[in-house]
Formats: C-alpha cells, structure tokens, sequence
C-alpha cells in the first residue's frame, strides 16, 4: 500500500534562529522547508510538492511578509496555499491588513509550540476538506461537462441525420468556428464553448423533409421558405435549455445565415446585432460547404478565401480578416477530417 507523503510546511523568516525554532517544534510530523527572503519564498512555494501550509514572517528586508502574502494570492497556482503570519507585532491593524491579503491566521513571537501547533493542525485539516470538496465539485461538472457534450453530439446526427452528403461538415466547420474565434480574442472557456455549440448550427433540419434535403437547390419560394425554417426549428429545440452551451447553440441555430450588412434570415439582422458567435459561425460553415464535394461542385481552398475575402457585406470584414489570416490552420484542421469525408452519420 502507497503511503501518504507528509504535509509540507514553508516556514519564511529572515531570521535563521527563529527558523530553528519553529523547525524543533515541528520536527517530525511533517516535511519542512525554508526560505531566509521573501522572494526565495516565492520560487519554493511553486515547488512539486508545493507547501500545504506557509508561515511566514511580517517583518523582513525588501519584501515584507506583507508584499509575499499579496503576491501569493494573485497567482493561481499558490493562492489556495493557507498562509499564517508569525510575528511579534500585534497591532489591531496589522492584523486586519493581514487578513485582507488573505491570510488565515496570526500567531505572536514568541512563539508557544502548544498554540503552533494545534492552530497549524486546524488550517490544513481545513484546507484538505476545502480541497477535497473542490475536487468532488470538479468531478461533478465534469460529469455535467460530458453529459453536455453527449448530447451535443446526439443533436448533431439529428440535425444531419437525414441531409445527405454532408459528412463531417457539422464536426469540421465546429473546429474552423474555433479557431476563429481564437483568432478573435476569445478566451479559452468561449473557444470551447463554440466548438460544441457550432456543431448544432443545423438542428433544425430534423424538421425539414428529407426530399428537401437531397436536393442541392431549391426550385420554388415555397422549398426556399421551407428550408429556412430550419434556423427557427433548431432555435426552438435548443432554447429549451439555459446552460451557456445552448443558449449560444440556440442563437448560433437561429442566426448563422444574417448577413453583416442585412439581407440574410430569418430577422434581416445587421452588424453586430447578430451574436458574434453566429458571425464566426456565417464564415466557418459557408467556406466549409464551398470547399467540400456536394453533388459535381467543388471549390479550392484558394477560391473560396478569395470569396470570403470579397464578400465583405455577407461577412464582419474584422473576422474576415482574422479568418484569412489563420489559412494554415484552416487547411490543417481540413486535412485531419479529410479522411472521413464519408457521412459518418450513417456508420
């Protein structure tokens, strides 16, 4: 059987004497390093294993004890480390400057190796239960996370159960969504977030029949108007739900055919009334139908760049520009899915 490693405790003070005591105090029970400077504190506390517990010292040279709890706390990686203050002043204000930085705790020099002891037994049981509810939470929203995407993934065979040629266009045009938006500024949690969402662009095509479906065109206003009801039958499934997942997949469902500059459905939207995330989508999802092989028609990559690039008033000429930067990535995202270009829908 594994053993647990023992808990590890910094101890910082410019003093070594002082170190010397609190190492005899707590001697044994658990692994103990040092720093003599704030800044030496610093570069340990990123160590692996970093340090379950921190005392540290107030009152030292350059960096007080003061200036290495702040910054602690502004990086994420240390700002969960308990930090308790060992120092000989005892000030009212000092203490409440303390707790504002974040510090859990005060004990006074000199020291009382009872009160050391059981106040440091006290923070790190109470950092390990933090810690361990922390991590049952995280694998809560994972499982939610997973359960996300499964019906993402349900909902997008849906979507192109019946639309026949497609293949990993829904799957394909989701990654080129990405990496637009990646190239748009967008944080990392939104980059996802529109990899999930863009694939479900075409839910609303389960209500569409499926003899509208195989043909490439429309022939009358009639079978136009029936197949762009797709946008509100796919806003309509997917606004059932209220996670950040579907409420950017239902505005993405609704609106991915507007046009920057008005004249697209089902609103004739304009500009930035049409959710970001639907205009990344507009380029994403047309370049990759123009360049993917439906019926006889097949454009090149170069060609169909070149009609993004001058269709300024069907796109948002900032992310026309981002997308026509980020060609290299475009094409290796297309070749990854190139071989399975066959409808995987039906596999």
């Amino acid at each position: 059987m594994k053993r647990a490693r023992k808990l590890k405790i910094l101890i910082v003070d410019d003093e070594s004497n002082n170190i010397s005591i609190m190492v005899e105090v707590l001697m044994g029970r658990y692994e103990i390093i040092a720093a003599l400077s704030g800044e030496i504190a610093l570069e340990l506390a990123l160590q692996e294993p970093q340090p379950d517990l921190i005392l540290l010292d107030v009152m030292m040279p350059k960096m007080d004890g003061f200036q290495v709890c702040k910054t602690l706390k502004a990086d994420k990686k240390t700002a969960s480390i308990p930090v308790i203050f060992v120092t000989a002043m005892d000030e009212v204000e000092d203490e409440e400057k303390g707790f504002a930085l974040g510090a859990v705790d005060y004990i006074t020099k000199p020291v009382s190796p009872p009160i050391v002891k059981a106040r440091i037994a006290t923070h790190l049981a109470m950092s390990q239960q933090q810690r361990s509810c922390e991590e049952r939470v995280e694998r809560q929203m994972k499982e939610l996370v997973d359960g996300q995407k499964e019906a993402v993934y349900m909902l997008a065979k849906a979507g192109h159960f019946n639309d026949i040629g497609t293949g990993v266009h829904a799957w394909r045009m989701a990654e080129y969504s990405k990496a637009l938006a990646k190239a748009a500024g967008w944080p990392l949690l939104g980059q996802n977030l529109i990899l999930l969402a863009a694939s479900l662009h075409d839910t609303g095509k389960i209500g569409v029949p499926v003899r509208m479906q195989m043909k490439v065109k429309a022939n009358n206003e009639d079978e136009v108007h029936l197949m762009r009801k797709h946008t509100v039958y796919g806003y309509n499934v997917l606004s059932t739900a209220t996670t950040p997942l579907f409420k950017m997949a239902s505005e993405i469902a609704l609106w991915h055919h507007e046009k920057w500059s008005g004249g697209g459905y089902p609103n004739d939207l304009k500009g930035e009334k049409i959710p970001e995330a639907a205009r990344i989508v507009t380029i994403a999802d047309v370049f990759d139908v123009l360049t993917v092989r439906r019926g006889a028609k097949v454009w090149s990559v170069e060609r169909a760049m070149e009609f993004v690039k001058n269709n300024n008033g069907h796109f948002e000429p900032r992310l026309v520009d981002h997308f026509l930067s980020i060609e290299p990535e475009i094409m290796q995202i297309k070749e990854k899915w190139a071989h399975r270009e066959k409808d995987v829908f039906l596999d």
